[in-house]
């Protein structure tokens, strides 16, 4: 199976979006929102959007594994963004402009402090040796997660740097119904990105552990494949969000032949998870429950078996 697209940046919706005069679903002080046109975006057609590999979007936080001081490491998400003057300004240009572009920044002055192990992310632009925002206003980019650092302990805890290990969750064999939770190098992992879930991470989602018991495991980008996708048409997408159970996913990623990514989510073709009733038990991923003596396996009836324990996997 070849390796698919590495999330560096803002992944494009497969149709162009406009902004719509209404309160946002999302932000509760935001009184307009971001919405897809029935138009497929050309960028996605350029990349042959048809033949790509579909994807589930995984409700998460985005990581990535690179080198730090010399040795594989995780590093965390963090987006350069905005001030909240500078914020301030860009929302009202979007909102009378009815589009980002053409806002004009000053990168010196309308940009947050980033800890110096700060990188910027691949394919992120650069004027005179300093890196720009992209068309929403964010600088992407990541830092190294360190075990001293509590904003980033449940980062810390899917990695083991003195083992050089990570917790990752991936298909089992050539099955891809089998899920399975495994301890893998990080060198193995060099350059990937992927997404961390778990208890304390985007609201629990998918249901893992529990306060007493916290899961947490990066799972990597592209390892759940939608079987039956749906064609990129605004109409069929739809449907298949409201009407299909394999469609009670936060959205899906296209993976392009020529390493582009195309997205569409639940939002952005004006959904809400409480209108199509997503809940943990419909994602691919099911429930994970933590017990004493070590992890169990868990199966829903609508998602693939996943087999985890504290030293490998179980089969």
């Amino acid at each position: 199976m070849r390796r698919l697209g590495s999330v560096q940046q803002k992944i494009p919706c497969v149709f162009l979006t406009e902004v719509r005069n209404e309160p946002s679903k999302k932000r509760d002080c935001q009184q307009f929102q971001v919405v897809a046109t029935e138009n497929v975006n050309p960028a996605a057609l350029e990349s042959d959007i048809h033949c790509a590999v579909a994807t589930e979007k995984i409700d998460g936080t985005c990581c990535y594994v690179t080198t730090y001081k010399g040795e594989p490491y995780l590093w965390a998400r963090l987006d350069r963004k905005p001030t909240k003057q500078a914020d301030k300004r860009f929302k009202k240009y979007q909102y009378s402009q009815k589009t980002c572009k053409g806002f004009v920044w000053n990168v010196d002055k309308d940009f947050r402090e980033v800890p110096e192990s700060w990188i910027a992310a691949h394919r992120v632009q650069h004027e005179n040796g300093h890196p720009v925002p992209d068309e929403h206003g964010h600088i992407p980019g990541w830092v190294p997660v360190d075990h001293t650092n509590k904003q980033y302990c449940w980062h810390a805890s899917v990695v083991n740097y003195d083992s050089g290990v990570a917790l990752v969750l991936k298909t089992h064999g050539e099955d891809e119904g089998l899920l399975e939770i495994v301890s893998i190098p990080l060198i193995d992992l060099m350059e990937q990105t992927l997404e961390l879930i778990g208890t304390n991470v985007n609201g629990n989602p998918y249901g893992l552990g529990s306060k007493k018991y916290p899961v947490h495991v990066l799972v990597p980008h592209g390892v759940l494949r939608i079987r039956n996708p749906p064609p990129a048409d605004f109409q069929q997408l739809y449907s298949w969000f409201q009407e299909c159970q394999e469609g009670r996913v936060e959205g899906i990623v296209w993976h392009c032949d020529d390493g582009t990514l195309i997205k569409v989510t639940l939002q952005l073709v004006n959904l809400i998870p409480e209108e199509t009733c997503v809940s943990p038990s419909h994602h691919t991923l099911g429930h994970l429950d933590r017990k004493q003596g070590g992890f169990e396996r868990a199966k829903t009836q609508n998602s693939p078996s996943v087999y985890i324990s504290d030293t490998g996997p179980v089969v």
